[in-house]
């Protein structure tokens, strides 16, 4: 999944193309429902079983967390403004996401448009803070998707983690 993942998210976008779209927006379905799953059997066999692995048991919610983490900054980065490939052409439509530089023109120049960095801050610090920070979702589907994301890493840190700091005691 990293290889499609390398050839739907080219580092320098300069133009929409929609069969990489849908293949980019395909496969972060895919590993999104694929690392929900992982950390609902996680969670099932930690409520299952009395006494788990607790080293492998923060392994796992870690990697499901940072996972969560990267799958979302690939959620905001494709859905903001029509995604990236219309951000590059200067075709985007509306902001899903306010990012403090455009409040301000003196901050930023008018023209200025998110980079992959900007999502990836802005799920980081949502999957940290359970809640947007600095930057406000704007429309249903961005609120949608950090609310979810908010909910896995919850999740993943309330029970998950928690439980394998009790075991490892």
């Amino acid at each position: 999944m990293l290889v499609a993942l390398a050839i739907a998210f080219p580092r320098h976008v300069h133009g929409e193309h929609p069969l990489r779209r849908r293949l980019a927006i395909a496969i972060t379905a895919v590993v999104s429902g694929a690392n929900i799953t992982s950390l609902v059997l996680l969670a099932r066999e930690l409520l299952r079983h009395g006494s788990p692995n607790g080293r492998q048991l923060i392994a796992a919610g870690a990697f499901i967390w940072l996972t969560n983490l990267i799958i979302f900054a690939l959620w905001y980065w494709e859905t903001d403004r029509g995604g990236p490939g219309k951000r590059a052409e200067g075709r985007d439509g509306p902001p899903d996401f306010l990012f403090p530089q455009l409040t301000d023109d003196r901050i930023e120049p008018i023209d200025w448009r998110p980079q992959f960095i900007d999502y990836l801050y802005v799920s980081l610090t949502n999957a940290a803070a359970f809640s947007p920070t600095d930057t406000l979702p704007l429309t249903p589907t961005a609120k949608s998707l950090m609310g979810l994301q908010s909910l896995v890493s919850l999740v993943t840190i309330g029970l998950v983690i928690s439980r394998a700091v009790n075991i490892l005691q």
